[in-house]
């Protein structure tokens, strides 16, 4: 058996404490420094990674405002060509349209000259064509 003696006791409570002095000296610390050394390592990155996050989310509104802007510009260039084209397809209507009516016009008084010189000539065949029905309705020369 066991038998338990005060100085044994006090060797042992003594070796304990040197036994946990040195363990803390050597083992403990070194862990617990390892272990905030981690800790605070892994704090940094934490707040790098939200900085980092930060300004992506950043970056891309600013992306994002700019591409509206850009659509923006787009949409008020292509409203403008596209006032361009019209008014330039207005320009080109609106001269067709004198064209057509000048060149109406002029087939008109054609048609009118010409219509005026045919009667000119019927009017003088008139008194023929007069002689040569009256011949064919009675049926003989005049």
């Amino acid at each position: 058996m066991v038998s338990i003696s005060l100085p044994i006791l006090a060797i042992q409570i003594a070796n304990f404490l040197v036994l946990i002095f040195v363990l803390n000296m050597v083992l403990y610390k070194p862990i617990r420094k390892i272990l905030t050394e981690r800790k605070e390592k892994l704090q940094g990155l934490e707040k790098s990674a939200s900085a980092c996050d930060a300004q992506a989310e950043e970056k891309n509104q600013a992306f994002i405002a700019g591409i509206r802007e850009a659509r923006a510009k787009g949409q008020k260039e292509k409203e403008a060509l596209m006032q361009a084209a019209m008014e330039e397809e207005n320009t080109v209507v609106t001269r067709i349209n004198d064209q057509a009516k000048e060149d109406l016009a002029k087939i008109k008084a054609k048609i009118t000259n010409e219509t005026a010189a045919v009667r000119k000539e019927l009017e003088k065949e008139v008194d023929a064509f007069a002689d040569a029905i009256t011949q064919k309705i009675l049926g003989r020369a005049a």
